[in-house]
This record gives C-alpha cells, sequence and structure tokens, in this order.
C-alpha cells in the first residue's frame, strides 16, 4: 500500500498552544498550571463547571455499555502531527503521547463507542527533576546494591505516563462457618504445662463496605515494582480533565471493566477471608480458626475509571538495564537494582553468628 493509499483514522486531538509564541504547552506538576516549556507563559487550568464538581463521580457497574477488554499491538491507528506533518503510528490504546519529532502534544481523547471514557484523574505533583532526585536517595539506600551503584547510578530519560485504574466500590454480606479453638494449659502427673485446644464450630454472617477497591487496568507493567510505589490518595482524585495530559503519555485500559471486577472480586474475596477470620477471632474470644467457609453477596457496585501519574526510567549498571518507577503523586519509588554478592554474603555470615550465639546462650542458661 502506497503512502497515498494508507488510511488514516480520525481522532480527535488537544494540542494546546502557547499564545505567547506558538509551541505546544504542557502541564507543569509544580505549579499546576499549563506552561510554555519555552517563553514560559503560564495558563490556568479552569475548574470544572459547578454540576459537574470536583468529586469523581461513581457510575453503576451494571449500565455500563463498554465491557470488554482489549490488547495491545493488535490494532493500530495513524496520526499526522499538525504542527510538522509526520506519520505517526500509535497502538490503538495509546490515549497520549508526543510528536518525536517536534514535541507537539497529541492527546487522543478517548471517543470510540466500544471503550469507556476515564471519568476521573489525579494530576502529577511530582517533577521529574523531584522524580530523579528521590531516585537518587532511593538508590543510595539499597544497602545490598554495589557500593559503586549505589554513588554513580544515574536515571535514564523519565517518561511521564497516566496509568488506567479501576475502583470498585461494593456492599458485601457473607455467610460462614468455621471451626475455632480455645488454647488453655493443663499439668500432667509431673507438674508439667501442656497446652490443649479445645475446638467449637460456629456460623455467622459479616457484612462491610468496600471503598475504591484499585484494580490496574493493564497489562503492561510489573506489578512487583508497582505494588512498591502504591497506595495513591485516591481521595485526591479530581474530574476529568485532558489539560492534566498535556506533556504526557496515557494509556487506555486493556483490562475491561467485566475482567476488572472478576479479578477485584477475587482480591475482595482474600480480604473477607482476613476480615472474617478476626471477626470469629474477636466475637469468640478464640485463638485459632480453621476450616472457614463462606459465601459473599454483592451489591450497589459501582465504579470509577482513573488515571494515575506514574514516572517511568530505567538506570544501567554494568551490561544490564534495571527498571524503576516513582509515584507522580508521591515521589515514592520502587523498582530492580543489582544485589552484590559479597554483601549477600556477610549478611548471612553475620545472621548465622547472631543465631550460633542465641543458642549457646539459651543452653547455658
Amino acid at each position: 500500500m502506497t503512502n497515498e493509499e494508507k488510511p488514516l483514522i480520525e481522532v480527535d486531538e488537544y494540542d494546546a498552544k502557547c499564545p505567547s509564541c506558538g509551541a505546544s504547552i504542557k502541564f507543569d506538576p509544580a505549579s499546576g498550571n499549563l506552561v510554555c516549556p519555552y517563553c514560559h507563559h503560564e495558563e490556568h487550568i479552569p475548574e470544572p463547571e459547578l454540576e459537574m464538581g470536583q468529586e469523581v463521580q461513581e457510575l453503576d457497574f451494571h449500565e455500563a455499555e463498554a465491557r470488554s477488554s482489549f490488547r495491545w499491538g493488535e490494532e493500530k491507528k495513524f496520526v499526522i502531527c499538525d504542527a510538522c506533518a509526520a506519520e505517526l503510528v500509535y497502538d490503538a490504546l495509546e490515549v497520549a503521547n508526543v510528536c518525536p519529532y517536534c514535541g507537539s502534544n497529541h492527546v487522543m481523547e478517548i471517543a470510540p463507542e466500544n471503550t469507556v471514557a476515564p471519568n476521573g484523574i489525579i494530576p502529577f505533583q511530582i517533577t521529574k527533576e523531584q522524580a530523579n532526585e528521590n531516585f537518587r536517595k532511593w538508590i543510595k539506600g539499597q544497602w545490598f546494591a554495589p557500593n559503586e551503584a549505589r554513588k554513580s547510578a544515574k536515571a535514564e530519560a523519565f517518561t511521564g505516563v497516566y496509568l488506567p485504574y479501576w475502583t470498585f466500590d461494593t456492599k458485601t454480606a457473607s455467610q460462614y462457618s468455621a471451626t475455632y479453638g480455645r488454647r488453655r494449659t493443663v499439668y500432667d502427673k509431673e507438674g508439667k504445662p501442656q497446652t490443649v485446644t479445645d475446638w467449637f464450630s460456629c456460623t455467622g454472617f459479616y457484612q462491610e463496605f468496600i471503598d475504591d477497591h484499585l484494580v490496574l487496568a493493564s497489562k503492561r507493567y510489573d506489578t512487583n515494582i508497582l505494588s512498591k510505589v502504591e497506595p495513591f490518595n485516591l481521595k485526591e482524585a479530581r474530574a476529568y480533565q485532558s489539560e492534566f495530559l498535556q506533556g504526557f503519555v496515557a494509556e487506555r485500559y486493556s483490562i475491561g471493566l467485566d475482567e476488572g471486577w472478576q479479578l477485584a472480586k477475587e482480591e475482595i474475596h482474600d480480604h473477607l477471608e482476613s476480615q472474617i477470620t478476626y471477626h470469629i477471632l474477636w466475637k469468640h474470644r478464640a485463638d485459632v480458626v480453621m476450616n472457614l467457609k463462606f459465601s459473599t453477596a454483592y451489591s450497589d457496585i459501582t465504579y470509577k475509571y482513573l488515571m494515575l501519574p506514574l514516572w517511568l526510567s530505567t538506570f544501567r549498571y554494568g551490561d544490564k538495564v534495571y527498571q524503576f518507577m516513582v509515584n507522580g503523586q508521591t515521589g515514592k519509588v520502587g523498582g530492580k537494582y543489582p544485589v552484590s554478592p559479597i554483601k549477600v554474603t556477610i549478611a548471612i555470615i553475620v545472621a548465622l553468628l547472631i543465631l550460633l550465639g542465641l543458642y549457646f546462650y539459651f543452653e547455658n542458661q
């Protein structure tokens, strides 16, 4: 297919121009305004209309029309940069990007009929410079990393990304049955104490309201690293405004609403298992709970589709590249780093010496 025959998919763009010099204007986490990187002109981002309010609305789960999951890499869209006429090819799930040739912001509004549009966002509050400084402090604090890495590791270019998340609210009602035990001390004929457990069966009912259970709506990222930079303060989420995406990449969800709810239910089930266990321990003044079985009904399910801020980067040590992330709201850092075998060996030897010393100490008592 020739360039003339190449089909172009029309998308809605939001490319704010500086009224002073005409360059692409970007969102600045430090000021909370749109700032021109060239002449430093600032534009205030207006608050949402009064009828919208600033709180992110809870949406009825059962009334949602678009529920499917999507995959990265299977569909592409073609975009022409208005500023320099470059033809750009994006994955269909990228909803914001920057022209790699001229830096023009191309924020893809989520308009397709088969997807849900975000209704909430937490704007970046941590600047790129602050993210870099937090990384330096973080790598210096990793004792098991080689000293050279702790002193000289430098972050590569930072990319600011808005990740898609679902949050779910729901009322839960659980019927349960379990066996609980109470421990007591008895003495044998020789007067030596022994612990025995008296067992009892029980049934009951447990209710809990789940508020803002968070589920990552993307399959692209290392969840182990993400867990280290969480949590986000969801109470600071604002009604979605495209201005906050200026200068950043944003991602449309690849885990749909139904799949997200199934993941949420699995995690909520684990949470309820712990809570019901604690409930039985407290109610019956028990010491242990076994054979817990329960079933849960979910009602009044609502959801929000949020865009949450994250700085992504890497650093190189030796011949390997290590990824890390910085929470764009709190500045918390998490990632992978090289480990010094010598330091690990020293730590193991010290731990063994301590255990050996404790053993001889109690043996001589």
